[in-house]
């Protein structure tokens, strides 16, 4: 058997294309120069590949200012695998509702290897808003939900963060590894986690896990805004609205496993 490396088996076009849309993800509105620099790509393909993209619908160009963001195709994509009953399928009215119950921004974070990835975010009412943007990767040793789910990991995962540097991000960022191991068996303890001031200063974050279909936590739920609004009577408030959700969308993906299992195999 012929020992192959998986990179043999890359398309460099494709992989690029990819490239581009999640730099777009990230931050729309770019044009071809500011996307060659960034990716480190001659300005020649990176038109060809937003070309390609535009055609297919996969990006839009704004003919004004010369400048892409993701288009409408990415959209039906995303549809298309929420009909299966996935995570952001069964979220997503779960956290319309949460959102109108609490006034407050409303998370929906995974975890991608050692990062946290907010997968999708509902806007808060309120006039002051924190919000994270989906697509957002970030650190796994702060913020609600990402404490939250790396609290839930194999151990293997936490002893891969917690043995890397834990960037400080303000001084309530715990970076002590024993303290983090703590924090993560309270939280085990709790079943949810108010994270405060430690990823963003002034903010506060309230995040429950989620169980996938596995039976495994997959992702977390936060209700999170500015800490001049989180008192005692919300904190409580906000633990039983989070931990609802996160509640919900278990059962949707449970009951979703069941149907799945009940349907006839084709012969």
């Amino acid at each position: 058997m012929n020992d192959t490396s998986s990179n043999d088996y890359k398309i460099a076009a494709v992989d690029r294309a990819l490239l581009v849309l999640e730099a777009l993800a990230d931050k729309p509105g770019q044009g071809v120069t500011s996307l060659s620099k960034s990716m480190g790509l001659t300005k020649s393909i990176v038109f060809r590949l937003l070309q390609t993209l535009e055609d297919r619908g996969f990006v839009f160009r704004d003919p004004e200012q010369a400048v892409y963001s993701l288009g409408y195709r990415i959209g039906v994509l995303g549809e298309r695998v929420g009909r299966d009953g996935s995570l952001l399928f069964a979220a997503r009215p779960v956290m319309d509702m949460l959102r109108d119950r609490t006034s407050e921004n409303v998370n929906l974070v995974i975890r991608e290897g050692l990062r946290s990835l907010v997968l999708a975010t509902r806007s808060g009412h309120h006039s002051i808003r924190l919000f994270a943007q989906a697509g957002r990767n970030g650190p796994l040793h702060a913020g609600g939900g990402s404490l939250c789910i790396l609290a839930y990991c194999d151990e293997s995962v936490i002893n891969a963060v917690l043995g890397s540097p834990l960037e400080a991000f303000t001084p309530y960022t715990i970076t002590d590894p024993e303290k983090l191991r703590q924090t993560l068996s309270r939280i085990r303890t709790n079943g949810h986690n108010i994270a405060l001031n430690d990823l963003d200063d002034g903010a506060f974050s309230v995040a429950a896990p989620i169980v996938g279909a596995n039976g495994e936590v997959i992702a977390a739920i936060s209700v999170a805004g500015a800490m001049v609004r989180f008192d005692e009577e919300r904190r409580e408030t906000y633990i039983r609205a989070a931990m609802d959700a996160a509640a919900e969308i278990s059962s949707k993906l449970s009951l979703h496993r069941i149907e799945t299992a009940a349907l006839p195999v084709a012969s």
